[in-house]
């Protein structure tokens, strides 16, 4: 009997999850599992935001594909996916084409710009590790060359944060920690520095409690960090952005540094594939495969399920993706074996944003944590993800071990 081939596209949380899964419960003699990865590393893409601010180097960010699977049972393939027929079942990718019996498509985010004119020109993104490691040269480089001038131009040392979400947030209790190691190591006066978070909507942290939102942000205050909320960008440009303050006012801001962090959507490839979805990101039937196809499994940020209790989708965390990896996994072992497929049901354990090395908001298993406390959860909540993906020897390489700092 010929063995079933599992494709799986992309090794971000939802994906490795699914693969680290399978080869557990598999035997080489069962299934042919095959990853697809455009890169020989994965990376923590919740850990960017410190690489990009400085405060984590690159490399502690990624660890090796290689070093958590098991090269009896899975085939990876360093390649870029360049096109998913459904109805054929063929995948394209940079190296040829591969066949499967299921596919799981975990591909991951892509930026999302709304459309503002100049945004993917002249902002940079928190979209891996690569552009976390440029954003973090541009902004040593803005400090490095104001230091060399002779006549200073102060609005290079502007930092613009694009976003108070999750994501904006994080990075901005980052940048909190980093701009004074920035100003020692380049004789740049503190004061002489603006860091601003500009943001559409009427409010930061959409989803968060009022009281812990209220904490973050006057944390963030007090380490000279300003918010600008209910302003959106209408435009970006080589020096900076123009943001919109009322019906008919305008303001342009100079910056030397402009990152964007309001918004993500699935990857661009699920458009092409006739799957019905919005912004690259597809509803997915109860057992996490795709609406009218029986052999095809959407996880992680492409996927789009809603909680029902509030009527709105669940967000996009690793949490969650590596969750939707395990349903995934033992959905198609069940497929395999001729059993039925069970319903994912995430196992909501709580959200911790982190402000810094040092501090964080969040809710952990029904408690409201701020500080230490929070920052220490935040750690372990890491070092678990490293855990279940490739077991004690990758946490020790790569975990957070400063929990009470």
């Amino acid at each position: 009997m010929k063995r079933p081939t599992v494709l799986v596209l992309g090794a971000g949380y939802g994906g490795l999850a699914t693969v680290v899964n399978l080869q557990k419960t598999l035997g080489a003699d069962d299934v042919n599992i095959v990853l697809i990865n455009q890169n020989e590393y994965h990376y923590e893409s919740t850990w960017l935001h410190e690489a990009a601010a400085g405060t984590m180097s690159p490399e502690q960010v990624r660890y090796d594909i290689k070093s958590v699977i098991d090269p009896v049972k899975v085939d990876f393939v360093k390649a870029t996916v360049e096109g998913i027929d459904v109805d054929t079942k063929v995948v394209t990718s940079s190296v040829g084409t591969h066949t499967y019996d299921y596919l799981v498509i975990a591909l991951g985010f892509e930026g999302e710009t709304f459309g503002i004119p100049g945004l993917d020109k002249y902002a940079l993104s928190m979209a891996n590790v690569k552009a976390a490691r440029q954003i973090r040269e541009h902004m040593e480089y803005q400090f490095a060359t104001w230091s060399l001038e002779e006549e200073k131009d102060d609005s290079r040392l502007t930092i613009i944060v694009g976003g108070a979400g999750f994501t904006g947030i994080e990075f901005l209790g980052e940048l909190g920690n980093r701009v004074p190691e920035l100003c020692e190591e380049y004789d740049v006066p503190f004061e002489k520095v603006r860091v601003l978070c500009v943001e559409a909507a009427p409010m930061v942290l959409p989803g968060f409690d009022e009281g812990l939102v209220k904490y973050a942000v006057g944390q963030l205050e007090a380490k000279g960090i300003e918010f600008s909320i209910g302003t959106p960008v209408v435009e970006a440009t080589e020096e900076g952005v123009k943001i919109k303050k009322g019906e008919d006012e305008f303001e342009f801001i100079k910056a030397g540094t402009v990152v964007w962090a309001a918004g993500i959507r699935g990857n661009h490839l699920i458009e092409e594939t006739g799957i019905e979805s919005n912004r690259a990101r597809v509803k997915v039937d109860k057992d996490l495969r795709a609406p009218g196809y029986s052999d095809v499994f959407i996880v992680g940020d492409c996927a789009l399920m809603i909680n029902e209790e509030i009527n709105r989708p669940y967000p996009p965390t690793a949490q969650i993706a590596m969750q939707q990896g395990d349903t995934c996994a033992s959905n198609i072992v069940a497929l395999i074996r001729d059993e039925p497929t069970s319903e994912f049901v995430p196992d909501l354990k709580g959200s911790i944003c982190s402000l810094g090395d040092d501090d964080a908001i969040g809710v952990a298993f029904d408690k409201k944590l701020t500080g230490t406390k929070a920052s220490f959860m935040k750690k372990m909540v890491d070092n678990r993800a490293l855990f279940m993906i490739g077991g004690i020897g990758l946490t020790l390489k790569k975990g957070k071990f400063n929990l009470l700092k």
